[in-house]
C-alpha cells in the first residue's frame, strides 16, 4: 500500500452533496483487500482479480457481484423491453445492490485510456432501477511503456460532467474510487 496517504482514494458525485451512508462499506470492501489490488505497489491485476478480492465484503453489504465469466454467474441489468416484457437490451455490470439501487463497475487496465469511464456512465444511466453507479479505477496503471493515471483521468471527467450545465445524468451520484 502507499505509505501514508489513504486508501483508497475516493470521491463522490454530486460533490454539493454528502457521501450516503453505503459509500463506507464500499470503501471498506477495497480497503480490506488492499494487500492483493493496491495498484500503486501491484502491476497486472485484472478487474477479475479485484472483483474477487473486494467481493465477499461486498457481498456482506447487500451486493450482488459476478461470480465469474460464466453465464450463470453474471449479473445483468435491463435497459429496453419488447413485446410481452421480454428484454430486449440489457447490459452485464460487475456488481448490483438491489436496495439501494447501485450498479458497480471496476476498470483495471486500460480502462481510462480505452474511456471505459464514460462507457460505464452512460450504461449506468440508460440501466433499468439503477440510482448510484460505483466506478472502480486503478490509481496507477503501468503497460506498453507508458503509466497511465486511470483513477485522476476519471476524476478530472466526473469533475467536468458535474460542474457543466451542458449535461444532466439520471442519477442521484457517482462514487469513483481508485484502487
Amino acid at each position: 500500500m502507499s505509505s501514508g496517504a489513504p486508501y483508497p482514494s475516493w470521491k463522490y458525485y454530486p460533490s454539493r452533496n454528502p457521501a450516503p451512508s453505503w459509500v463506507g462499506g464500499v470503501l471498506e470492501a477495497f480497503a480490506g483487500a488492499a494487500d492483493s489490488i493496491d495498484s500503486h505497489s501491484r502491476t497486472g491485476v485484472s478487474s477479475d482479480v479485484v472483483l474477487a478480492a473486494v467481493r465477499p465484503a461486498l457481498m456482506q453489504v447487500g451486493f450482488d457481484v459476478e461470480a465469474s465469466k460464466a453465464k450463470a454467474d453474471k449479473i445483468t441489468r435491463p435497459v429496453l423491453f419488447g413485446e410481452n416484457g421480454s428484454v430486449l437490451v440489457q447490459y452485464d455490470v460487475d456488481g448490483y445492490h438491489p436496495k439501494h439501487r447501485i450498479v458497480l463497475e471496476v476498470e483495471a487496465g486500460r480502462g481510462a485510456a480505452s474511456n471505459a469511464d464514460y462507457r460505464d456512465l452512460v450504461r449506468a444511466s440508460l440501466m433499468v432501477d439503477v440510482s448510484y453507479l460505483v466506478l472502480a479505477m486503478m490509481l496507477t496503471y503501468k503497460g506498453g511503456g507508458h503509466t497511465v493515471r486511470s483513477y485522476e483521468v476519471a476524476r478530472s471527467r466526473l469533475d467536468a460532467i458535474f460542474a457543466s450545465e451542458r449535461l444532466t445524468l439520471p442519477l442521484d451520484g457517482v462514487l469513483l474510487v481508485g484502487y
